[in-house]
């Protein structure tokens, strides 16, 4: 049997048919690297600075509303702009550049300015889940929208400007390079095989459950085998449903309740919140999760070195970040 929890190996990411290097033997090193300050969760219900809560100004000029649940608007610094005209640039077939236009937009997960996905009720998350919904079938609709990407960064360490619970929609005209390259790969496995391979790998996750962080009728959450961050996780819808807006009640409350365990799964890990990116992708629907935190609230992963180099590297198994994330108690 290979030693997949002592022996340096690789991993395939079926994914993104690319590997990644795992060295559990260094997981015990020492460490000398950068030790951050903690951040402290939002203390406040109502921050009248806070350009995202309820009745505040922002910086458009525009003033929020008094919401009481969700609330979306036009991000006033987008990074796609929807006037933007089609055009081509080409020097020696080496320098190519197009033009690229889209809509980005700000949800506001709540009101209150202290909460997190982790610290809502699920009835909260639940309207969130059908606000996503609502926004990603309303985008797609439009004419020149090719992909619409939700997702969420928490905590400064991810970049995140503002701790008021909220996310992004970013709508492109064109498929973005991870999204397709995505696409490719599970294309590729259903014509050799005649299934879906997220389909197939939920199943196979669930009866090894060596990487099962947490499950209910409706969605697998699990440390996927090929993780290149200490902490990731996979969230795979039980049902083939193509995505989010696709997902029926019931489903929408499972993922509400999934939502929610992972956040507080994540925060009592390390006893402080737990920054994060997060996004859904469509096809088979399914979420990713991309936590920096390495060995305590304070030290992070770096891709550094050989990772920028040759290829991701981590020293700490998926089945042992598993088993750590299973130990950490949730609220369900």
């Amino acid at each position: 049997m290979m030693d997949l929890h002592g022996r340096p190996h690789r991993r395939f990411n079926p994914l993104r048919r690319e590997w990644v290097l795992v060295s559990p033997q260094r997981a015990e090193r020492p460490w000398q690297g950068e030790i951050a300050p903690v951040e402290a969760p939002a203390g406040v219900s109502y921050d009248p600075a806070c350009y995202l809560c309820p009745g505040n100004l922002r910086h458009s000029g525009e003033r929020n509303p008094e919401y009481r649940s969700t609330f979306v608007f036009d991000n006033d610094f987008p990074a796609l702009l929807p006037d933007t005209k089609p055009e081509h640039f080409e020097c020696g077939d080496i320098l190519i550049a197009e033009a690229e236009s889209g809509i980005c937009r700000v949800v506001c997960f709540s009101p209150d300015h202290s909460l997190s996905l982790a610290r809502m009720s699920k009835q909260q998350i639940r309207a969130s889940v059908d606000t996503l919904a609502a926004q990603f079938q309303e985008l797609m609709s439009l004419p020149g929208i090719r992909h619409v990407q939700i997702f969420e960064n928490r905590g400064e360490m991810m970049g995140c400007s503002n701790p008021h619970p909220h996310g992004q929609i970013w709508a492109n005209q064109t498929v973005p390079d991870e999204v397709a390259q995505e696409s490719a790969a599970m294309e590729q496995y259903r014509a050799a095989r005649g299934t879906c391979l997220l389909c197939d790998y939920g199943v196979l996750e669930e009866r090894l459950a060596e990487r099962l962080v947490c499950e209910n009728a409706s969605f697998v959450a699990v440390v996927p085998f090929w993780a290149v961050w200490p902490f990731e996780i996979l969230l795979v819808a039980r049902r083939h449903a193509a995505s989010i807006d696709a997902l029926d009640g019931a489903e929408r409350d499972d993922l509400a309740s999934t939502l929610k365990r992972i956040g507080t799964r994540y925060d009592r890990l390390f006893g402080a919140p737990f920054p994060y990116t997060m996004g859904f992708h469509q096809g088979h629907f399914h979420a990713h999760y991309y936590p920096p935190l390495l060995r305590s609230a304070s030290v992070r992963k770096f891709m550094v070195g050989y990772e920028m180099l040759a290829m991701p590297q981590r020293d700490l198994t998926p089945e042992s970040a598993a088993e750590r994330l299973r130990a950490s108690i949730e609220d369900c």
